[in-house]
């Protein structure tokens, strides 16, 4: 029954650090970007957009042309916070690849 204490008391632990590992996420700003620095996004750990930054070369351009630099700045910066959001679960998990939402039935 000592096994199944040890791995019950495991999982807890597990449960604690993923529930750091996802507040600190969430204090995570990451920037995204479009067009060579045109259009600037930055993302909160819960993918709220924080700000936009649309440069004045950009605002000469097809509202076409600067919805995509937008969509496309949105884009980069979702990228860059799910690798910065691994990386913060990487380390408080000791290199378990698990996913941001990981959850245990307890």
């Amino acid at each position: 029954m000592t096994n199944f204490t040890d791995m019950l008391s495991k999982a807890k632990d597990l449960q604690d650090k993923m529930k750091e590992a996802q507040e600190k996420i969430k204090k995570i700003e990451v920037e995204g970007n479009a067009g060579g620095d045109l259009v600037k996004v930055i993302l909160s750990g819960d993918y709220e957009m924080k700000s936009i930054t649309i440069s004045e070369k950009a605002k000469k351009e097809d509202q076409t042309i600067i919805n995509d630099l937008i969509v496309a700045a949105y884009n980069n910066a979702k990228e860059n916070l799910k690798k910065k959001s691994a990386e913060e679960i990487s380390k408080l998990t000791g290199g378990l690849n698990l996913p941001i939402d990981f959850k245990l039935p307890f």
